[in-house]
């Protein structure tokens, strides 16, 4: 029996692919689990008609990110910590840190797609990679800076 797969099944296919099977077991187990439909004449075109509009919205997903890689791509983020006598920062910044500084000027980059080998302990300038749905990748600056205190600011 020919069957349309409607989701993936593990040893059987991909989702939207035509495959013949036992007709015992599209009957029994395939077709009452929601896994697949039989492959009809009006089940193909819907198929196609799905396999369309599946494409169409995967090209909007890529322009989508596309776009987003272009605008975040050598954006120059500042981060203000606070930092010790000796100069040492209070805390380090994570990728956590980051995502949440990037939230509030407007990109939503969620904490796994930054790039980032180990927190950032330092004053300074850090280079960051982040990696973005459909393999594409934007590079941001990451600004490190000493956070006034009431003190520094009275001495001045």
């Amino acid at each position: 029996m020919k069957v349309i797969l409607l989701q993936d099944v593990k040893d059987l296919g991909k989702k939207y692919e035509v495959k013949e099977v036992k007709n015992g077991h599209a009957r029994n187990f395939l077709i009452p689990q929601g896994l697949v439909k039989p492959a009809t004449k009006e089940s193909l075109k819907w198929l196609e008609v799905q396999k369309k509009t599946e494409e169409a919205k995967a090209e909007e997903d890529l322009k989508k990110a596309q776009a987003s890689a272009s605008n975040i791509d050598g954006q120059e983020l500042m981060i203000f910590v606070k930092i010790g006598g000796k100069g040492e920062l209070f805390e380090k910044i994570n990728t956590q840190k980051i995502s949440d500084s990037l939230k509030e000027i407007g990109f939503d980059v969620k904490k796994n797609q930054i790039e980032l080998l180990e927190p950032i302990a330092e004053l300074g300038e850090f280079p960051v990679r982040i990696k973005l749905p459909h393999n594409l990748e934007a590079e941001i600056k990451i600004i490190v800076v000493a956070e006034k205190t009431n003190v520094e600011e009275e001495e001045e």
